[in-house]
């Protein structure tokens, strides 16, 4: 089961919108939750031993922009370390499973790898040849065979196992999840969350009733460019906090969406699993699920939700209050079943959050911007991606101050799980938070579907006076398997 994510986004040119001040930080990278205090007690620090002893001047931005970046680096569980110095260091193993052996489930074993203390004891997939591809690439990577397994529930009951990684398309992570939970594992899944919101919501109560260590895919949070802005932020550089646009426009490659009998090697009953049962076609099989209704639900659930989530995670917001949306399909219908231009408008308690896609056209019009978030403030704006962030004070003659911070989120994101894993403590992304990030943006897609303005009572899980949308909540299962709401949750 080919399980990608997000298409790989092409390196940006060397400073493509000509900024004057760049400070780049090449390399390293950065972490999650740090506490309040102590990073930016120690971003301070970097700007105070800079200086000459006895000069008592007030810091001026370019040296909190620069201490900011330095400081986020530094806060990193693995620091300045190369992925061969943190393996070598030896912690003890873990001992994992994956489900689904795409492309992304491949990126999260290898980054399993280059963290350390990992050790691949079984694989589980549908696709018979997939799997037997899967099994070679692992074992030539760590010397050792993993055993292959079609069927989730016979790789959950292999001895020895102390964790899986869940990489499958998003109809099937509620099922296999709740029973790893069962079995006493721990579990990184990748995002989103669930496929609906009351799967969420199964999975949810699930985690907090059991003491497993849980992890969700969410990797930006590991970026430095995000958690030096969260703290820029938070130390009133920016003033109230506005509005934030929010987007990620690229061009989506197609296949061809012609029905045709599926390869030999593949169930694709079973890849279907509870979701509904569509013709196969190389559009929706290895390849591009993540725009397939019933399936990845399209690319703000698939791709955008990380940087709602961002959002999330910088601002501190819960759930929203409203969400609206508009758009369809304009150049991709056909080949695609969800929408390729899309705006989705969220109200959050603390500001307005409006998300924008395009899945054609992106590189005409400010390519630089195409990926990020747009966070207006009273004092300036800041423009933040993966790797760089962008403070522009207010004023027309204000000079723009650029911070690059490259890190490897998803080996970060990885790295923390395993610790977490080995010192019992709960990772940065628990299921609960990964919930609401999910929840919202699967509340656009009702509103869009719907056609009306969703009025989200958070502690409920309800929409008031919209009984098309409540509808639309939960999803049933294709028989035999039995959606977990009404089994974990109070449905």
């Amino acid at each position: 089961m080919v399980i990608p994510c997000e298409p790989e986004a092409p390196e940006p040119e060397e400073n493509p919108d000509g900024f004057p001040e760049t400070t780049s930080l090449a390399g390293l990278g950065g972490r999650c939750f740090v506490t309040e205090g102590s990073f930016f007690t120690f971003s301070l620090s970097v700007v105070r031993s800079c200086r000459k002893a006895g000069d008592v001047k007030p810091f001026n931005r370019r040296e909190f922009l620069g201490a900011m970046a330095v400081g986020a680096v530094a806060v990193s569980p693995l620091g300045a370390q190369a992925p061969a110095a943190v393996a070598a260091s030896g912690p003890r193993k873990v001992r994992l499973g994956l489900i689904g052996c795409g492309w992304y489930g491949l990126v999260d074993v290898k980054a399993a790898f280059r963290a350390g203390g990992a050790e691949v004891i079984a694989l589980c997939d549908v696709d018979d040849d997939m799997l037997a591809k899967a099994v070679a690439e692992v074992e030539a990577l760590q010397g050792s065979k993993p055993q292959p397994f079609k069927r989730y529930a016979d790789l959950l009951a292999v001895p020895g196992l102390d964790a899986v990684i869940i990489a499958t398309p998003p109809q099937w992570h509620a099922l296999p999840f709740i029973a790893a939970l069962e079995r006493g594992l721990d579990i990184y899944c990748e995002k989103p969350l669930a496929y609906d919101v009351r799967e969420g919501r199964a999975m949810a109560d699930a985690a907090s009733r059991s003491d497993r260590v849980v992890q969700i895919g969410f990797q930006r949070r590991q970026s430095a460019a995000f958690q030096a802005v969260r703290q820029f932020i938070n130390a009133g550089e920016l003033g109230r906090v506005v509005q934030v646009d929010a987007q990620i426009h690229y061009t989506a490659g197609t296949l061809s969406a012609v029905p045709v009998a599926p390869p030999a090697s593949l169930d694709w009953d079973l890849w279907c699993g509870p979701a509904p049962l569509i013709p196969y076609s190389p559009q929706v099989g290895h390849k591009n699920w993540r725009l397939e209704a019933t399936t990845g639900h399209g690319h703000l659930v698939d791709w955008g939700i990380h940087l709602i989530d961002a959002t999330r995670m910088i601002l501190g917001l819960g759930a929203p209050m409203t969400v609206s949306a508009s758009g369809g399909l304009y150049e991709l219908k056909g080949k695609i079943t969800t929408p390729d231009t899309m705006t989705a408008h969220f109200e959050f308690d603390r500001c307005p959050v409006t998300w924008r896609h395009r899945l054609w056209g992106s590189e005409e019009f400010t390519p630089e911007t195409n990926n990020g978030l747009t966070i207006f403030g009273e004092k300036g704006t800041v423009f933040v991606s993966d790797n760089k962030w962008t403070f522009i004070p207010r004023g027309k003659s204000a000079e723009r101050r650029v911070t690059e911070v490259k890190a490897d989120t998803g080996l970060l994101h990885m790295a923390e799980f395993l610790s977490a894993v080995r010192e019992r403590r709960a990772p940065s992304c628990t299921t609960a938070d990964a919930h609401l990030s999910t929840t919202a943006v699967q509340l656009a897609m009702i509103a869009l579907e719907t056609g009306t303005r969703l009025n989200w009572v958070a502690a409920a899980e309800q929409v008031t006076g919209n009984a098309a949308a409540n509808l639309l909540l939960k999803r049933e299962y294709r028989a035999p398997w039995k959606h977990p709401y009404s089994k974990v949750s109070n449905a």
